[in-house]
């Protein structure tokens, strides 16, 4: 139970997660039978099988009950209850009557019960995440978890209260506007009455500030008060280098008492996003670089609790980001006030995300308007993300284009203080209108993990900054699926391995830092994630691009080497720990550090010392077992390697195919075409081209969701004409045979450049 206590009554907050009951049942009940499985909350019924493959996990419509008494000390006052998240759409009974329903399944809403309540109750939740054509998200690669996943609580409120039911609103709205040494900070409040509300704004330490009162206007059927309040001396909210918060205290009167108060937490800076020269915070340039995060966990799905939370902030810490992206939907408000304290910034979006669904409009402005209601006081966060790769499973139309323009308008409309932005599929066109329509943009981009080659990111964006030289560009999205039991002293795209992640983000990094004009960078992801479709690299069911294992055991090398460019905490890391087997004579040894001299020690004896940067690599012969150690700055750390005979098999993909590798050991002849040239080149040629329709046509057939997307994407063809034809038929899997590949290099191989 909480209590906010102000001088008189009191609005009572009392949890609500405890002795729920749970059935796999479309049907509304009102007495609570024993084929119900008791459960606390939070809870989803998607915790097991939406995390083992196979895209079977269930999806539909489950029943939640609860029985309660009236509150005895309820007298006059109104008595809500308040869901923190229900996937994906909620109807709620009171004794058998529907009281409310909501679709969207990561936003709060609170519905009044007063006037249906007896003395005994039953509570009754009918949850659905099933498959429909208007709540978002439907399509998408990750688990859509069903459930009752966040908490729930009854608030009792005196009959004049702050508003609690339009769109989850807390009733309190703060906008500071800092200038110079001084901010003007603008107060909305919204309530039931007329009544007088006092704002007083306090430091973090409980001083106060500044007090201001007034009295509230008709606004529809609310009343509104606006109070500005001047702040002296600001302290700015600086990100993780000084996180200052205010909070603002409403407090309701009514016949000299108060009667209601709401409290919000908020912070006073001023950003602004340059084409050229990336983020600026409180006027000083602050390189926006970080990860995304899913919100579940291994066993547990979305039904996290505060530890949970605070464990992945710590751990974002400890990396030393500062900035997280919260993909692809809200996320809990107990994890935004966290990056309010730590200072992460925050990108905060909804989940219209792959595929535009014509008859879904209308709730992508619901879920817009209640991400925006709900966290608008929250300084982390600096823009509102309208969608995420929306074109990936289909072209630009009308409707999908006024889609977004209603967004942004809504956006613009609920908050002038921040800019929209979008992620964008690879494939979409940088000259596409829906790309003009935020404020801000962003890509998410793979080449070197699902298509083409590591250069091409940086090509790409060379190309984007070049022919847009006034759009502020982003990189939302990028990675590589890595399993941390398989190892190779020959990494390679689509391996798998946890040291191609290695070589595939040493490279972006490196991109990066070469791109101080991209105003935000989020590696894809932190943390691996359930998507039950999935079934690849070793895994079923999960997205391994995290650079920690979904849960939260395993820091993957890759972990580290971010570690060493944006952490200031000293460090060094030893890669390969899990590669002990290793065939080769000579291996490499590879250290990440942000210490400037690295000493590497075999058996106890100095094998090496290297001054550089954040990567550190040595050749060192092997004979048999050795101790491995790096030491820098008195920091340790080591490894125990092995040289066997025999390669060992945990360390490789039981089901990889040697589709385009058989050529590697014959000779080519470098005067003619081969499938190592690249698909632009081949084309270019009348015969080549001919002869490469035919059997790219046959990969594409096979390919129709990818083929769907990409049909006369100028864009798309543009990048793939740049990629090798092994790179390409790579991808294509078994749609090409390797007879197939054999027919097609012999053919090139008569063909004269």
């Amino acid at each position: 139970m909480s209590l906010f206590c102000n001088g008189g009554k009191m609005r009572e907050i009392i949890n609500f997660n405890q002795n729920w009951y749970f059935k796999k049942k479309d049907t509304v009940i009102t007495t609570i039978s024993t084929e119900m499985e008791e459960i606390n909350l939070p809870h989803t019924w998607n915790a097991i099988d939406g995390q083992d493959g196979g895209n079977d996990y269930y999806r539909g419509t489950c029943c939640y009950a609860k029985k309660f008494v009236k509150p005895e000390n309820l007298g006059n006052r109104k008595l809500f209850v308040e869901f923190e998240g229900v996937a994906m759409s909620a109807q709620v009974y009171l004794n058998g009557k529907e009281v409310g329903i909501h679709e969207g399944g990561y936003s709060t809403f609170r519905i009044d019960i007063t006037e249906h309540l007896v003395e005994n109750n039953v509570l009754c939740v009918l949850v659905d995440n099933g498959v429909n054509d208007r709540v978002y998200p439907q399509k998408a690669d990750f688990t859509f978890y069903g459930g009752i996943y966040r908490n729930v609580n009854l608030l009792m409120v005196e009959p004049e209260h702050f508003e609690l039911e339009k769109k989850g609103t807390s009733g309190i709205k703060v906008t500071p506007q800092v200038n110079g040494t001084n901010a003007v900070v603008t107060v909305e409040t919204w309530q039931n009455t007329d009544a007088e509300v006092k704002v007083t704004i306090y430091d973090r330490d409980g001083i106060e500030v500044v007090s201001a009162r007034g009295v509230g206007t008709k606004e529809n059927d609310a009343y509104k008060t606006t109070l500005s309040l001047n702040i002296d001396d600001v302290h700015l909210w600086h990100g993780v280098e000084s996180p200052f918060l205010y909070h603002a205290v409403a407090e309701l009167i009514a016949k000299d008492s108060v009667v209601d108060s709401v409290t919000t937490r908020f912070g006073c800076r001023t950003l602004t996003f340059d084409a050229e020269k990336g983020f600026f915070l409180n006027g000083k340039s602050y390189p926006l670089r970080g990860v995304s995060r899913h919100q579940d966990r291994d066993g547990v799905g979305n039904a996290l609790t505060k530890e949970m939370h605070k464990e992945d902030m710590e751990i974002i810490k400890s990396i030393g980001a500062n900035t997280v992206r919260l993909a692809h939907y809200q996320h809990d408000q107990y994890f935004y006030d966290l990056c309010d304290e730590e200072g992460m910034i925050v990108w905060a979006e909804i989940p219209y995300i792959t595929q535009h669904m014509p008859n879904g409009q209308k709730n992508t402005l619901s879920q817009m308007e209640e991400l925006i209601v709900q966290c608008y006081n929250h300084p982390s966060i600096v823009c509102w993300g309208l969608s995420n790769e929306i074109t990936a499973s289909g072209s630009v139309t009308d409707d999908l284009m006024e889609n977004h323009m209603m967004l942004n308008d809504l956006c613009h409309k609920l908050d002038q203080t921040r800019p929209t932005t979008m992620a964008h599929v690879f494939m979409l066109e940088t000259d596409s209108p829906l790309i003009d329509i935020p404020d801000i943009g962003s890509y998410n981009l793979y080449f070197g993990w699902y298509l083409g080659e590591l250069e091409q990111n940086d090509s790409f964006f060379n190309e984007f900054h070049h022919k847009y030289p006034n759009r502020v560009i982003g990189f939302s999205e990028y990675g590589a699926d890595a399993n941390p039991q398989y190892q190779s002293e020959c990494p390679e795209r689509g391996d798998y391995t946890e040291t191609y992640q290695c070589v595939y983000h040493e490279h972006l990094l490196k991109c990066i830092e070469e791109r101080p004009y991209l105003w935000a960078t989020h590696v894809w992801n932190l943390f691996d994630f359930a998507a039950d479709g999935r079934d690849e690299g070793g895994k079923h069911g999960v997205n391994q691009k995290g650079l920690v294992t979904i849960d939260r055991k395993v820091f993957k090398d890759a972990f580290y080497l971010y570690k060493a460019h944006w952490s200031k905490e000293p460090f060094v890391h030893v890669c390969g720990k899990r590669y002990k087997d290793r065939v080769e004579e000579e291996t490499l040894i590879k250290v990440y550090s942000n210490q400037n001299t690295v000493t590497l020690y075999v058996d106890g004896e100095e094998f090496d010392s290297q001054r550089g940067s954040r990567v550190f690599e040595f050749k060192v012969p092997i004979t048999g077992e050795h101790k491995i150690e790096a030491k820098a700055e008195g920091l340790v750390d080591g490894i125990t390697i092995c040289k066997v005979e025999t390669a060992n098999p945990d360390y490789q993909m039981l089901s990889k195919e040697e589709v385009v590798n058989w050529f590697d050991k014959e000779e080519l002849d470098p005067t003619c075409f081969s499938i190592k040239d690249t698909m632009g080149a081949i084309m270019s040629h009348p015969v080549g081209g001919t002869i490469l329709g035919r059997i790219m046509e046959k990969a594409r057939a096979s390919r129709g969701d990818v083929a769907q997307a990409t049909e006369g994407n100028e864009n798309l063809t543009r990048m793939m004409a740049g990629l090798s034809l092994e790179s390409i038929l790579k991808q294509a899997g078994n749609a090409v045979s390797a007879d197939d590949i054999r027919s097609l290099n012999a053919a090139l191989q008569q063909i004269k450049k």
